[in-house]
């Protein structure tokens, strides 16, 4: 097992810690300015091209698996190399550029490799990313460090579509306009990597200094963990499935469900930083009240009316604030310095596809629903149920740190 030991001989300062996380939080918000503006019209985009509502759904969760399961790989390489940064900066030129590209599409197939090879981009870039980040939570705080970054993050993801939806409005439906006017935020996310580089070649510096053990094994509590994870993935519904059903039950009008999506992005902005704080406090105890409150999601958009629709929207956002900011602590904590890349990439790559796996299945349900069996309480039930199994997991890992 322990064959080696590595020493950490520089120390930076809390400060430090604190800005590089800053910075990487901005290289997010202008990233997802540029993908996350192209997401909000890459349907209509694919249509005007000529693609089919069935190939829109097929594109978009095609990139979504590829930019899931690579990640496993990306992550294994990242380990072996060390080449966080440039493997950090080649996913995000691919995951960035991609998009100003669509401008250039002349049919729905180059359309549909683009929106495939930006995803495949992203799946290069996050573990070596998320593996950087993490050398920076000894000073700053695992939870704080992660709920920082998603916050900036989804700050840009609420910014991106607004941007494009006044492209839309003020040139009268330009979509090759809207995608060429996310090139800006695109590369100035690319030169904040650079800048990241330049100052903080070794971001494993960062890391207070110790000895650590190398090892080979991501142990036991790393699985268990795993498994929680996926129960929590598995009942947690993609918003395309809410937005289908406030739209078939005339809910709400068509140029309402996406400020209902805002919302949840603002709110997951702000459950990032608050289960983040509430993690480096508590422990692993915070991801059992983030899921007991993200578990109402379903019961609360699926069988109630328009209050509880748009209060189970909000709680849909803050799940997806936990989720993306926490959760990425646990494994950090958990994570052996010289495998932590190859960590998150498995972990990225299992809850994406069991997310997939579990908004399939519930699609699935709803669509026997409509169709008069089994009734919508069902597929709520079944939300709620998967994702209460990851508590006594969690549980049982509470009690294991704690002692």
């Amino acid at each position: 097992m322990a064959n080696k030991l590595l020493i950490k001989v520089r120390e930076f300062s809390r400060s430090s810690a604190i800005i590089f996380v800053v910075l990487f939080g901005c290289v997010s918000l202008f990233a997802d300015m540029t993908y996350e503006g192209a997401r909000s019209i890459l349907g209509p985009y694919l249509k005007l091209l000529g693609g089919s509502a069935a190939l829109v759904g097929f594109v978009a969760g095609f990139g979504e698996l590829i930019g899931y399961t690579f990640r496993i790989v990306s992550g294994y390489l990242a380990d072996k190399t060390k080449r966080y940064w440039l493997l950090t900066f080649v996913g995000y030129a691919i995951n960035l550029l991609a998009v100003p590209l669509l401008a250039l599409a002349g049919n729905w197939l180059l359309a549909s490799v683009l929106i495939v090879t930006e995803r495949f981009g992203k799946s290069i870039r996050t573990p070596a990313r998320d593996a950087m980040l993490s050398y920076a939570r000894t000073k700053v705080g695992s939870g704080w460090t992660y709920g920082l970054h998603e916050a900036m993050d989804q700050i840009g993801a609420v910014l991106g579509p607004l941007i494009v939806a006044a492209v839309l409005f003020f040139k009268n439906g330009d979509f090759r306009l809207g995608f060429v006017v996310l090139l800006v935020p695109a590369l100035i996310s690319l030169t904040l990597v650079i800048v990241g580089q330049m100052l903080y070649p070794n971001p494993s510096e960062l890391e207070v200094n110790k000895l650590e053990m190398e090892t080979k094994d991501l142990g036991r509590d790393y699985w268990i963990y795993m498994a929680a994870v996926g129960c929590v993935a598995l009942g947690f519904a993609d918003f395309p499935l809410i937005a289908y059903h406030f739209q078939t039950k005339s809910m709400f009008s068509e140029s309402m469900i996406p400020l209902l999506y805002a919302a949840a992005m603002a709110i997951d902005a702000v459950s990032a930083l608050f289960f983040g704080w509430l993690y480096d406090r508590v422990g692993v105890k915070s991801l059992i009240y983030a899921t007991v409150i993200s578990a109402c999601f379903a019961p609360l958009v699926f069988l109630g009316g328009v209050a509880a629709a748009w209060a189970g929207v909000l709680v849909w956002g803050i799940g997806m604030g936990w989720q993306e900011s926490i959760m990425r602590s646990v494994v950090s904590d958990l994570a052996p310095g010289n495998r932590r890349a190859s960590a998150f990439g498995i972990f990225n790559a299992g809850y994406g596809i069991l997310w997939f796996a579990g908004s399939w299945a519930l699609g699935s349900l709803y669509d026997l629903s409509l169709a008069g069996s089994p009734p919508l309480i069902a597929l709520s039930a079944l939300s709620v149920a998967v994702q209460l199994i990851a508590i006594p997991l969690f549980a049982y890992l509470g009690k294991k740190k704690a002692a």
